[in-house]
Order: structure tokens, then sequence, then C-alpha cells
């Protein structure tokens, strides 16, 4: 899954790492004291790290779309029950048994734009997680529960 869905920035991320930048350089050209420049000089250089580093939004590599990410953990005991929830009807997933083991991660990639949700299961294999499923696609209105 990680193959379809590369990193990329989203406009949030270019924004805040822009208004840093921007206070900065602001900053350091207004004639003031020594401690407000070396204050410029940190958010300038801030801004320009967050610039290069931040990454947040994923894009699909077959659609083109931009997507947002939510991760979900399960214990390994609940497998067959998830996974016969992500294939059937992703409305029945149990939220209850989230977060009280961490064998199994549901990586849900959404659209709020053009309403579609990928979801995957993935199996933690010592030092990494290794998918346990196929890709599936469904309507956001559908699994609504995965995206919140």
């Amino acid at each position: 899954m990680e193959n379809r869905f590369s990193r990329i920035r989203s406009a949030k991320d270019i924004t805040i790492s822009a208004v840093l930048f921007a206070a900065g350089v602001a900053c350091i050209v207004v004639p003031a004291s020594v401690p407000v420049n070396i204050v410029g000089y940190t958010l300038a250089i801030v801004g320009l790290v967050l610039f290069f580093v931040m990454k947040t939004a994923f894009k699909d590599a077959e659609t083109g779309e931009t997507l947002k990410k939510t991760e979900k953990y399960f214990p390994a005991s609940k497998s067959e029950s998830v996974l016969k929830a992500l294939s059937t009807d992703p409305q029945n997933i149990d939220l209850n048994e989230e977060n009280k083991g961490n064998g199994l991660k549901v990586d849900t990639y959404y659209s709020t734009k053009t309403g579609h949700v990928y979801t995957q299961l993935f199996e933690y294999i010592p030092y990494r997680y290794e998918p346990c499923s196929p890709i599936y696609s469904y309507d956001i209105s559908k699994a609504g529960k995965l995206i919140r």
C-alpha cells in the first residue's frame, strides 16, 4: 500500500512554512534589537526546514488524487473480525478494541473532496507491518467509522 500512495506536501504544510519564513524575514528586516533578529533568523530557518521536511498528505499513484491518512491499531487476536468487517461492511468494525494492542494496523486513506476511501489491513511481523489483505475501496459514506 505504501508503494501506491506517496507522501506529498499539502497546502496546509506549505502555508505553515511560508508564514514562518515570512515572519522570520520580517523580524530580520525590521530595524530592531539583536534578540529580535535572532528570533527572525530562527523563524526563517524553521520555516525552511519545515518546507523541506513536512509532508502530511498522500497522492494516489493510480488516480492522482490527494488523500489524508488515518491509522487504527487492534490486537492480533481480532484479525478475523477486522478482516471480515473490512471485506464486507466497514461500518461493522468494532472500535471498542482499538488501541488495545498493536498486532494489527488498519491504514485508511481518504479524500473528502472526491469521497473515495482506500483501506488495507497490516499484520505486525517483528520490526515492520506486512500487508495481510488487499486494498479495499469504499465510498466515504460507507466507511465513515474508519476516518474518525
